[in-house]
């Protein structure tokens, strides 16, 4: 490994653990991606994680506590990082070929479907309060389907 990735891997530690503390587990790999969507059944949180400033000021945040304010937890919380899990991303934008590739972005998969999708223009400008209401309202809608 080069410097500069060792550098931008060490960097981004914090931002992985802010939602793998929130109980998200990470898929690092294409084969981690695929294992998921082929046999999580229910709902899935899925966080396409960035290094960008809306990621840690609004997406990573707003995720957190609309998990804390749901009734309708989703069955399995998932992320993959953009720029530094590239594989395991792209494998992961595969299941959403419906909307445009977008980091840092929310996806709410239901049966291996997509239910709902923020993309970063809904959420880089926003108050994190709109898009965790945003994001909660979506959970909720796809808990009643």
């Amino acid at each position: 490994m080069n410097a500069y990735d060792e550098y931008m891997k060490g960097i981004v530690v914090p931002m992985r653990q802010e939602l793998a503390g929130a109980g998200f587990t990470e898929l690092l790999t294409a084969e981690e991606v695929n294992d998921h969507m082929s046999s999580a059944k229910g709902t899935s949180l899925i966080v396409i994680n960035s290094i960008c400033g809306c990621a840690a000021g609004l997406a990573r945040p707003a995720v957190i506590e609309a998990l804390q304010t749901v009734e309708a937890k989703p069955e399995h919380l998932v992320t993959v990082f953009a720029g530094q899990d590239k594989e395991a991303t792209a494998q992961m934008r595969h299941y959403f070929e419906e909307v445009a590739p977008s980091s840092p972005s929310i996806a709410v998969v239901k049966d291996g479907e997509l239910a709902h999708f923020i993309p970063r223009e809904q959420i880089e400008g926003y108050p994190m309060e709109q898009i965790r209401d945003h994001l909660a309202q979506a959970l909720e809608q796809v808990a009643a389907q």
